[in-house]
C-alpha cells in the first residue's frame, strides 16, 4: 500500500489556511494591524497557505489516480 504524505499534509495547510482567512477577514479594521502598516497579514498568509494546500492536495490526487491507471 502507497501512502501518500501530500494528502495530509495538504488537507492540514487548507484547513488552517482558511481559518486565518477567516479571522483576518473577522478582524478587519483592528487596532492591531497598525503595527504591520496597516496591512492585514492575517488574510494574506491564510491566502497563502490555503493556496499551497490545495496545490497539495491536486498533487496528491493526481499521483493516486497516475496509480490507479497502471
Amino acid at each position: 500500500m502507497h501512502i501518500d504524505i501530500r494528502l495530509p499534509i495538504g488537507l492540514l495547510f487548507a484547513i488552517i489556511g482558511v481559518v486565518i482567512t477567516i479571522f483576518g477577514l473577522a478582524t478587519g479594521g483592528a487596532e492591531m494591524y497598525k503595527r504591520s502598516l496597516g496591512i492585514n497579514i492575517n488574510i494574506w498568509s491564510g491566502i497563502c497557505l490555503t493556496i499551497f494546500g490545495v496545490i497539495m492536495l491536486v498533487m496528491a490526487v493526481r499521483a493516486q489516480n497516475r496509480q490507479k491507471a497502471q
